[in-house]
Order: C-alpha cells, then structure tokens, then sequence
C-alpha cells in the first residue's frame, strides 16, 4: 500500500485523487481500437454504450478514427481537459505512457496489463519502476492487473468487463472495491439482474499505488454510499485496514469484507493471483469483530447484504420475526432462523393480542402463517402484520418467506408498499423457482431487495446482525498495577524458549506457575522432588523438542524416589530411541497439580495486525475439539470474558449440568495479564502458549502447567 505521501495527510490526498479519478471530466483510451475482441476495443464500446457525458478520447498513433470517433496519436495531441486514462498497452511501453500522462496533467492511469508482481520477481522489479514513474509523473495509478472501474452515476464505464454488455449500468448506494476483476464483473451481473447497484465498483489488482483501504476511506466520505464492501486477497498493511474500517464505523457506514485464502489452497491461489500474502483468516475475523466490520465467505452473500443494508440501514435489534403464507414454509423458516444462531423475537401481549384477533388462538406467532384465510381477509391478513411486528420493540427484522399460494403478484406488491412504509428492515425470500419470476420482477420494480434461497436469506439475516454487535475498538487503559514483563525478556536470547524460560515471562506478566525445577541428573531430581512433597511429573528440557509426549518425554504422578529414579530411566530410554540427536538441558521436575479444566491460552504477535490472544479447551485434545477463539491484544478483564463465553464448551465452565463453575475471574485475569504481555513485548514475542492452563473451581485460581514460546 503505497500513498505517494504517508499518514493521515498521505491518505487524504489519495481521497481527492480519487475524487478527480472516479468523475472525470474527460478520459484516454491509450490503445484503443475498432476491435471487440480486445481489450480497447470493449472499453471504448462501452464508454459510448452508456453515454458518459465527459469528453472520450481514443488514443492510436496509428489511427484517425475509431468507431466514429476522432483518434489521437498521443494525450499531448488532445488539447482538452482529460483526468484519466485507461492504458490498454502491453508492458514495454507503460512507462513512457504513464511519463505522458504526466506531462499532458493527468491525475490517475488505470494499467489493465498484468504481468507484474504476480508474475514473480522479475514481474515484481517492473512494477516497482512503474509506481517510481508514476511518483515522478504526478500520476496515481489504479492496477496493475486490474480491471477497472465503474461509475453508474456518470454513466462511466471505465473498464473492458464483458459484464458491462447490458442496456444499463447498475446504479446504487453500494460501494465496492476489488482486488479481482472477476469478482468485480460477477457483482455487477448480479446486481443488474437483482434491480440493485453501486455508487462505484472498482478493482485494484496489485494495488502497487492505490489500494483497497484507499476506496475504503473515499467509499466512507462519499454521499453516495451507504454500505462499502471490499473483496481481498491478501492485507498487506493490517493498521490500514483497521484505521479504513474505523472510518466507515464513524461515517456510520456498515463495512463487509470477503477474504479469500481461509483455506489452504485458497491462500496459494491468491498468492499467485495478485502477489498478495493471505493471512490469518481467524485474526481477521477478530480484527472484523473488534472493528465492526462484517466478514463473510461469498461475494454473492456480500452484495446481497449490502443491497439488504442500503435499503434499510442497521436493524437496531436482533430478534427476528418471520411470516409466510405457508404452514410448512413458517416450520421451516423458523428451524432454519434457530438452527443458525439467530434469534426469533418475542412478541409482547400486545402483539400477539393483535395478531389473535385476525389470525385466531391456534396459530403460532412467530414465525407466523398468513395463509389458508378467506378470499375477504386474505390481502389484509397477508400485510397487516409487517406493521404489527414492526411496532414491537423486541422485533429488528422482519422476515417475509413467499411461498407459492393465491394472488401472490398482489400480495407481492402491498408487501412491498408495507416495507417501503415500515420502521424496521424487511427480508424477502422467495423460494420457488421460475414460476415466481413474476414475483421477483414485482419486488425489483418497488426496489426491495430479495433474495432466492433460505440459505442465502439466512447468510444476509447473519451478517446484517453482525453489523449492530461489533465489540467496540477501544483499547483498555493499562492496569497500574500490571507486572512490567520487558525486563524479563530482555535476559532471554531470541529463538525457541524452554519451557522454564517461557514460564519466567508469564510469571513476570503476573500469571501463576507450577513450582518446579531443571534438574541435571537423578539425583538432583530425587532431591527436589522430596522438597515439593507428593507426586511430581518430569518432563524433556530441549529446544529441540516441542511436542514432548509423543516421544515419551512426560511422565506424570511420580510419587517417591523410586518413581522418580524410574521415570528419569524411562524418559532418557524413550529420548535415546525417538530423538537421539536432540540435545537435552535435563529434565523439569514440576509439581503434580490437583484435577482442573484445562484451557489453552496463547499470544501471537501476527505480521499483519499486531498483538493477538487466543483462548480454548485445552489439553492433548485442542487440535481434536478445536474450540478456540481469537481476539486483538491487549483485553481488559471484561473483554477476555466476553471472549471466553463465546466458545462452544463454555457451559463446561459455568456449571453444567451441576459441575462447579470455573474460576472465570482468573482465567479472564491470566488471559488479560498475557495480552498485555505480546502488546508490551512490541513484535519481540512471536507467540507463547500455555496448554494446558488449569482452571480450578471459582475462587481456587489458575496455574499454568505446561508453556513453551518463541522470541524473535
């Protein structure tokens, strides 16, 4: 993310270009042609297609005229205003293109042509040398590898999408920003067939210059935007994104993100797309949480979203009513709802004394089944109770599941009159197939957005409540009372700690800690363990060797000194056999602690956004259960327990089913003590883990067991 100037003075300056870039007075086509099948010729058709009303000039040296326009040799020929070009060239001739942008006062070039970074390190070199020309020049650019961008409310088209092949272009309150011209061309169809839009749809590609969080901050001053959405692929600069998504949250403006790379394969893709690193998808989603952005997996989902949120704003509640004119739709409705994490609303007396008096005593409320009433009652019947829901105060959405039954056409548009009418948000989903086109034309023609499965409706019905719960992005005032860590760490070298130096950092952080020792030889063992008095557990010291007990390295409740001379002969057996060549420090002898759950509790300090903690159930069996959850560091007390009960074993802790409740008052401490010890460590703690840390009943603390971490 390159600002030709940096901070905040840097970013506003990208904001006006943008402004001067995405409304152009006039616009050249560098490498435009009569032919269709490339990439100058679309752009210019569609430029003409849609009427942008701004000056449109070709540029072709070797070319007087293209599709009936006048063509020029070069921009220095033009001799009018023209704010941006389009450079549809191959790469040997950018750089002296974007020099002509310069000196012809051109403020922004958008480079369609790829084979840049994502190409590889040659690739990476000249796209360097293209930004440093453009920072001579004066020049912004947009790309490389992009596709554009679109500006409906201009009638611009600045792009060779095929997409852009319709009889309009899609204009709308949503501002989008892609890292994919692909994605970018998929929403616009979607949108087009929907009756939806956009205020600017736009790619980025490399974004060697401007990038998304770029967008990001114009999408969150522009008037003509409601809701932003972003699709990337890697985050490049994790503060960026936050500060970009902090100003969407002041402007008011829900934000919704789609990352790719949360698998695997999906993050090797999106390296070689667009040299973009993907990272932590699970620290994104804490980022998104913390932030109050919203992150989904579908692009679909997201401008689904977004067309949901520009009609009707944030839904101020998160309970959910739901009516259909069918019995079996309503069950299913409801069981989709509930199934997914949602929350159905309680109507109160009134509500329900209301619906009673057209609907009888024998129907449920909620969801709530309009159908099967006579001919005189039936349209009444079907809207009357959008505005009965929409005056209950524990109702935020309203969810209306049209199924097919009579005059669904009519019915269609005094739900659309009611929602238009309506103080609270109203999701349509249709469900039928093709029979119901009808119906969907009727909802387009009112502009309610809607969508088509019970799957998607549910994903929107998510998301839209995402956008009402962010935590907040304040960061807790340091405790004066908090144990200072550094110097501790200063007195450990860089590299893999042992576990007796990994727990001199947690107990310097103020986190309890198992008594123990390192011992050098048996005897040495024998003798601490008399000390400690009661069963000990001894363990491998070797920054060779994290996972201990898979080599035999741990053994537990050694009670007197034969156990102990015992369990020393079989650890340096089990050594000699599974890692010979691993060079030992000598064994931990540790105290034997009393029965507790087990949690894990970690920090990371992640290359893209900064300090993290991670909290779950612990033992041998994380990996298995995988019931964990990350946040940004440093927490306060409050916001680790906010954490701790959104696991899915959390009942485990607050005394289920009749167990004692868990010290939640130490575990939230412990695990605010270690998210101040990555922030204060200030990227020197690449990550420390405490697994297991045992949690005792209320009242009876925490004691870290078994930790290991890594310095850089």
């Amino acid at each position: 993310m390159n600002d030709m100037t940096s901070g905040a003075a840097g970013q506003r300056d990208t904001v006006e270009d943008l402004r001067t870039i995405l409304s152009p007075r006039g616009v050249a086509l560098v490498g435009a042609t009569d032919d269709v099948s490339k990439f100058g010729g679309r752009a210019l058709r569609y430029l003409l297609r849609h009427g942008f009303e701004g000056g449109i000039y070709p540029i072709n040296p070797s070319r007087t005229e293209v599709l009936g326009l006048p063509c020029f040799p070069s921009i220095a020929a033009i001799g009018k205003t023209v704010d941006v070009a389009l450079l549809l060239v191959p790469g040997r001739h950018l750089l002296s293109a974007v020099e002509e942008c310069g000196a012809a006062g051109l403020r922004g070039a958008i480079v369609v042509t790829s084979d840049f970074a994502e190409a590889g390190a040659e690739g990476a070199r000249r796209q360097e040398e293209l930004v440093a020309a453009g920072r001579r020049a004066g020049v912004r650019l947009i790309g490389p590898n992009c596709l554009g961008f679109v500006n409906p409310a201009r009638k611009l088209a600045l792009s060779s999408s095929v997409a852009l092949a319709v009889d309009r272009l899609p204009c709308g309150a949503i501002g989008m920003v892609s890292q994919s011209g692909s994605v970018m061309a998929s929403m616009l169809s979607h949108a087009y067939d929907d009756g939806s839009g956009f205020s600017v749809c736009a790619t980025v590609g490399n974004q060697a210059d401007i990038d998304a969080c770029d967008f990001i901050d114009y999408f969150a001053e522009d008037p003509a935007t409601r809701v932003v959405c972003a699709y990337l692929e890697g985050v490049t600069d994790g503060a960026r994104l936050i500060a970009s998504a902090s100003r969407c949250r002041a402007a008011g403006k829900p934000l919704l993100i789609v990352k790719s790379g949360r698998t695997a394969a999906g993050a090797a893709i999106a390296q070689s797309h667009t040299a973009s690193l993907a990272g932590s998808y699970e620290v994104l989603e804490a980022v998104c949480r913390r932030h109050s952005a919203v992150l989904l997996d579908d692009p679909e989902n997201m401008i689904k979203t977004a067309e949901f949120l520009a009609a009707y704003g944030v839904p101020r509640t998160d309970g959910i009513a739901a009516l259909t004119p069918s019995g079996g739709t309503a069950a299913i409705t409801g069981d989709r709802i509930s199934a997914a994490g949602l929350r159905l609303a309680e109507p109160n007396a009134s509500t329900v004394a209301k619906l009673r008096a057209i609907f009888g005593t024998t129907r449920h409320v909620n969801p709530l089944d309009v159908g099967g009433m006579p001919a005189d009652k039936m349209m009444e019947a079907a809207v009357r109770p959008i505005e009965i829901f929409a005056a209950d105060p524990d109702v935020g959405t309203i969810a209306v599941a049209i199924a097919t039954s009579p005059a669904l056409e009519k019915k269609a548009a005094e739900w659309s009159q009611a929602a238009e009418h309506c103080s609270k948000p109203v999701m349509f989903v249709v469900t039928p197939g093709s029979v119901l086109d009808p119906v969907r034309k009727v909802l387009r023609d009112h502009g309610r957005p809607y969508c088509n499965t019970m799957d998607q409706a549910i994903a929107v019905l998510r998301a839209s409540a995402a956008a009402t719960t962010g935590e907040g992005a304040d960061v807790p005032v340091r405790p004066t009372d908090m144990p200072h860590p550094v110097e501790a760490a200063r007195a450990l070298q860089p590299g893999r700690l042992l576990e007796p130096e990994a727990k001199l950092l947690l107990s310097a952080a103020g986190i309890p800690v198992t008594r123990e020792m390192v011992a050098r030889d048996v005897d040495a063992a024998v003798e601490f363990a008399e000390t400690l008095g009661g069963p000990v557990v001894l363990k491998i010291v070797s920054r060779e060797i994290v996972h201990k007990s898979d080599i035999g390295g741990v053994k537990v409740g050694l009670g007197g000194e034969g156990a102990v001379r015992a369990g020393w002969d079989g650890i340096m057996a089990s050594v000699a056999t599974h890692a010979p060549e691993a060079k030992l420090e000598g064994l931990l002898v540790q105290e034997m602690a009393g029965a507790a759950t087990e949690m894990i509790v970690g920090a990371r300090w992640d290359p893209q956004f900064g300090p993290t903690v991670l909290v779950g159930m612990g033992g041998v069996q994380v990996e298995l259960i995988r019931d964990v959850r990350i946040a940004l560091a440093p927490l306060s007390p409050g916001q680790a327990a906010d954490l701790v009960r959104t696991l899915r074993l959390w009942p485990l802790l607050d005394g289920y089913r009749g167990r004692p409740k868990a010290d939640m008052e130490a575990l939230c401490d412990a695990l605010a003590c270690l998210s101040w010890l990555v922030a204060d460590l200030d990227g020197r703690l690449t990550d420390i883990e405490i697994n297991p840390l045992f949690v005792r009943e209320a009242g009876k603390g925490v004691l870290a067991v078994d930790a290991r971490g890594v310095l850089a």
